[in-house]
C-alpha cells in the first residue's frame, strides 16, 4: 500500500515521513518542490519509494493519471506558509486550489486525506475554537487556508466518501526546519541567537503585555506528527481540528527554556527568569512599529474537539519540548 506525502522535504512533511518509517511504512511517495535544493537533506535519513516534483504530481492528479495503485492515504503538507507573501494569485493557486483538487481526487478514489490548515484562520481573535464565527483571517495566507476549510464543511454536510481530517497548526517548532530562514520557529532563532551572541532578544511591552509576556501556543513537531499518525490509524475520524497544546506560554518562558537547555549542555546550572534577565541572557527591545496592529499577542488552541475525537496523548510543555529540540540541534547539527 502506497502513502503519498506532499511537502515531504519540508519541516513537517519530513518529520511525518520519518514518523511513518518508525511505524514500518516505507512505500512512501515524497512530493515536493526542490528548487530550493538544500531541503533534500531532510529526506536523507528517510526511506521512500519514489520522489515526484509537485508540478508533475498535481498535473497527474488533475488528469486522474497517477501511476500508483492501492494508495492508503494522502498527507497533504505542501503549502506556502509565508504569512508575509501577499501574492494572492500564487497563494490561492498553491494553497487553496491545489488542496481542493487533491481533495476532490481523493474523494473520487475513496482515499483518506489528511491535510494542513492553520491557526492563521483566526486572525487576531482571542478565542481559538473551530467555529465559523471566530474565523477572521488577516492575510491572504490565512484566507487561503480558511476558504478550503469552508468548502470542506459544505462537503462534509453532503457526506464524504473517505476520511478527511484537517489540522490548524499553532506555533510549531522542532528538528528539520533549518531551511525555513526567517520563517523558522522562535525557538530555532533563540537557539542561534544565544549560540552566536550569548543572549536572546524579546519584544518589550505591548498591548497590555509586559516585557516578553506575549503568549503563544507552542507545539513540538514530535507531538504534531503523533496526532497525524493517530488519525491515519483511525480513518473513521473526520473533521477540522486545532493542533496545539491547549496551553499558552510566554516568550519569556520560551527564551528561558532555550537558554537553560543550552547552559545545561555547557555544564552550567539552569537559572530563573529573573536571573537570566538580570545577567542579560534575556534582553528586551522596543516593540517594532511595523508590527503594531498586526501582531498576535495571544494564542491558545481549544483542543476539546481533538480530545473528543479520541486523541488522548499529552503534549510537551515548552520546557520539555524545547529541551528535546535543543538537544537535537546540538547533537545532530545539519
Amino acid at each position: 500500500m502506497t502513502i503519498i506525502v506532499t511537502g515531504a522535504a519540508g519541516f513537517i512533511g519530513s518529520n511525518l515521513v520519518l514518523g511513518l518509517n518508525k511505524l514500518g511504512y516505507t512505500d512512501i511517495v515524497a512530493v515536493d518542490n526542490l528548487s530550493s535544493g538544500d531541503k533534500f537533506r531532510n529526506l536523507v535519513n528517510a526511506d521512500i519509494v519514489h520522489y515526484m516534483d509537485k508540478l508533475e504530481f498535481i498535473d497527474l492528479v488533475r488528469n486522474h493519471r497517477l501511476p500508483f495503485r492501492h494508495i492508503e492515504a494522502v498527507f497533504h503538507q505542501g503549502a506556502c506558509s509565508d504569512t508575509m507573501n501577499h501574492d494572492g494569485l500564487y497563494m490561492m493557486e498553491n494553497n487553496y486550489q491545489y488542496t481542493l483538487d487533491l481533495f476532490d481526487w481523493c474523494q473520487d478514489q475513496g482515499i483518506p486525506f489528511i491535510y494542513a490548515s492553520s491557526a492563521a484562520v483566526y486572525g487576531k481573535g482571542e478565542v481559538f475554537k473551530e467555529d465559523r464565527s471566530l474565523e477572521k483571517p488577516l492575510n491572504v495566507y490565512g484566507y487561503s487556508k480558511f476558504l478550503f476549510d469552508q468548502i470542506l464543511r459544505q462537503r462534509m454536510a453532503q457526506g464524504l466518501n473517505a476520511q478527511v481530517a484537517g489540522f490548524r497548526y499553532f506555533n510549531v517548532y522542532g528538528m528539520q526546519e533549518q531551511h525555513k530562514g526567517r520563517m523558522a520557529s522562535v525557538p530555532f532563532h533563540h537557539f542561534n541567537q544565544y549560540r552566536e551572541r550569548g543572549f536572546v532578544e524579546l519584544f518589550g511591552e505591548y498591548n497590555g503585555y509586559a516585557n516578553g509576556e506575549q503568549r503563544r501556543d507552542f507545539v513540538s513537531v514530535e507531538n504534531l506528527v503523533d496526532v497525524l499518525l493517530h488519525f491515519f490509524e483511525h480513518p473513521e475520524k473526520s473533521g477540522i481540528f486545532n493542533l496545539g497544546t491547549g496551553r499558552s506560554q510566554s516568550f519569556n518562558e520560551l527564551a528561558a527554556a532555550t537558554v537553560n537547555a543550552c547552559r545545561i549542555n555547557e555544564g552550567k546550572e539552569a537559572l530563573s527568569l529573573a536571573d537570566l534577565v538580570k545577567q542579560e541572557f534575556i534582553r528586551y527591545i522596543p516593540f517594532p512599529d511595523s508590527l503594531k496592529g498586526k501582531y498576535q499577542s495571544f494564542t491558545e488552541a481549544d483542543i476539546s474537539a481533538l480530545r473528543e475525537a479520541g486523541y488522548g496523548h499529552e503534549f510537551y510543555n515548552v520546557e520539555q519540548g524545547v529541551a528535546r529540540y535543543v538537544h537535537g540541534l546540538i547533537n545532530h547539527p545539519v
